[in-house]
């Protein structure tokens, strides 16, 4: 007869190794030790997995306590919120639709079906039903339940969305989540109850809402509200494209997938890239005082490169001549590049770039010479040479590069003389309703996916150093994105399905001993809503080739 097990032996953080009963909770031991953290603990990764503080330990390994002042714990802290605002909002307005539709200045952008136009005063008594949910310290209740199971509470309760998303589901089983009477199902875990959530914010801004929380960095106040037009209006502009592709949540793509209409999508997601690029071309073009300097800056997997190359093709349509350079030929040797505060290469920081050679050779080829750019190996980490290159003065340059709208990168050359544009990947697919799709999570599997195939890395290399990377764009491109003169949305709504037959089998790769295992576990979950799709049909110009290969251009 097998022997039952009594009890795990655990080696906490911070405190070392303890016996306790099998099946004994985090927040069981956190009640036990009385042990104190300057955060909140709102989550627990065992083993290098996240877990809820309310989820059984029932083998040995190591625990340590997830805070709020960390990436992992402010994530469960505003899911969990996102919770409350739903159910808040279906009880206040008689159970309408609620969408949390994307990340917008230091919050989420959500809209209610109302049938109306949402008010001021609506928003008011949203904000009271949360806070009354929250001071009644409800608990989130986790039930695994059958796929069968969760489809049919879902349909019954109207939640089609998640219908559409989870039937395509290949595991028998599915976590959901009850909140009172109201159930949900959230893509990651939920906090231990509604008391865990004090602070949020309520921000009108028509026709919705931004659901406002504290940042990881400082859990104990909401960061001062900077409201970020041109965002909001791409993300608009991409609502647009999912109504005319008919592709707005991940169930929507899978459903033409199945039915071979992947290549139609592919086509007309294309074709609203070369039309957007096209517009932007026609602007520049119809400058008054003809720009000298097309700037083009994004976070790291926007696809600047490719947008360059293309946006420089619909510019010569247009009678523009242009040369395209990457700030990526002016990295400094890896061995004099600056290092952040854990000693690490901070290839983020704009000082990893040679910012005197950059704006000597600008002025230089803005006055008709001659200069030898350099080339830049990131397998070696270091310049491998020269090539010669001179500016005629008719011709307008295209720097791409992360810093390029910083203002420190091109404090020689006068503001007349730029055009700015900011790229990113915000993705306009998400998963359901009430789940979004992170922007850097379409950024980062492109990064690991790339790094792999062109620059040496394996997906391990890229995940560990994404804090570094996230950081930086939070310091360093983020603050300057409004400041462009136009923005471009670089995701593409099919990709992740292209993405996944390439990035899952690298992450599979990463076994459990790493600290980075959590966050593989949470990208192979992602990507498994997504049916593949091969990437045949994908044009050689298309800003994902630079990713995953077959571009016509050359990097």
């Amino acid at each position: 007869m097998k022997q039952t097990q009594t009890e795990i032996k655990l080696e906490i953080s911070g405190v070392g190794e303890r016996k306790f009963p099998f099946g004994i909770t985090p927040l069981a031991i956190l009640k036990e030790l009385r042990l104190k953290f300057d955060h909140q603990p709102i989550a627990a990764r065992f083993n290098n997995k996240v877990r809820e503080l309310k989820s059984p330990l029932e083998c040995d390994g190591h625990l340590e306590f997830v805070t709020l002042d960390t990436p992992d714990g402010m994530s469960v802290y505003r899911r969990s919120l996102a919770f409350v605002m739903i159910r808040a909002a279906r009880e206040v307005f008689g159970n309408p639709k609620v969408y949390v539709r994307h990340s917008l200045s230091k919050g989420y952008y959500c809209e209610i079906d109302l049938g109306r136009q949402l008010e001021l005063d609506d928003l008011s008594k949203l904000d009271a039903r949360m806070r009354e949910i929250i001071d009644a310290d409800e608990p989130f209740v986790r039930q695994e339940v059958t796929v069968d199971e969760a489809l049919r509470l879902f349909e019954e309760d109207g939640q089609l969305d998640k219908v559409r998303v989870l039937k395509y589901r290949t595991e028998e089983t599915v976590n959901i989540y009850r909140l009172g009477k109201f159930v949900d199902y959230f893509y990651g875990c939920l906090a231990p109850s509604t008391g865990y959530l004090k602070l949020f914010e309520l921000r009108y801004y028509p026709p919705g809402f931004i659901l406002r929380f504290p940042l990881h960095e400082d859990p104990t106040s909401i960061p001062e509200f900077e409201e970020q037009k041109k965002m909001a209006e791409v993300f608009r502009e991409y609502v647009r494209w999912g109504q005319i592709l008919g592709v707005g949540k991940v169930g929507d793509l899978n459903q033409l997938i199945e039915s071979d209409e992947g290549e139609n999508v592919i086509r007309v997601a294309e074709a609203l890239h070369e039309k957007r690029l096209a517009q932007l071309a026609d602007m520049i073009a119809s400058k008054l005082t003809r720009p000298r300097l097309v700037l083009i800056s994004g976070p790291s997997g926007s696809g600047k490169t490719t947008f360059s190359k293309r946006l420089a093709i619909q510019m010569r349509v247009n009678g523009l001549r242009n040369v395209t350079l990457s700030l990526d030929n002016y990295f400094l040797d890896r061995e004099v590049t600056p290092r952040d505060e854990t000693g690490e290469y901070d290839f983020e920081a704009p000082e990893a770039i040679d910012i005197d050679l950059l704006n000597r050779q600008l002025l230089d080829l803005f006055a008709g010479k001659e200069v030898e750019v350099p080339t830049f190996s990131f397998r070696v980490g270091k310049r491998t040479g020269f090539r010669k290159m001179k500016l005629h003065p008719d011709e307008i340059l295209i720097l791409e590069g992360i810093h390029a709208l910083n203002p420190i990168l091109t404090p020689s050359i006068p503001s007349i003389m730029k055009f700015k544009i900011y790229v990113s990947a915000l993705s306009q697919l998400n998963i359901d309703d009430h789940n979004r799709v992170p922007t850097r999570d379409v950024r980062k599997l492109r990064r690991i996916v790339r790094d792999h195939l062109f620059r040496g890395y394996s997906a391990l290399d890229t995940l560990s150093r994404w804090q570094s990377v996230s950081r930086g764009e939070d310091l360093y491109i983020f603050p300057h994105q409004e400041e462009a003169d136009v923005m471009f949305n670089s995701s593409l709504v099919y990709e992740l399905s292209v993405l996944k037959t390439y990035a899952e089998p690298l992450l599979k790769e990463i076994t459990s001993a790493v600290p980075e295992y959590a966050e593989v576990r949470r990208l192979l979950r992602f990507l498994s809503y997504f049916l593949p799709m091969p990437a045949d049909e994908i044009p050689p110009n298309s800003i994902l080739r630079e990713f995953i290969g077959g571009s016509i251009f050359k990097y």
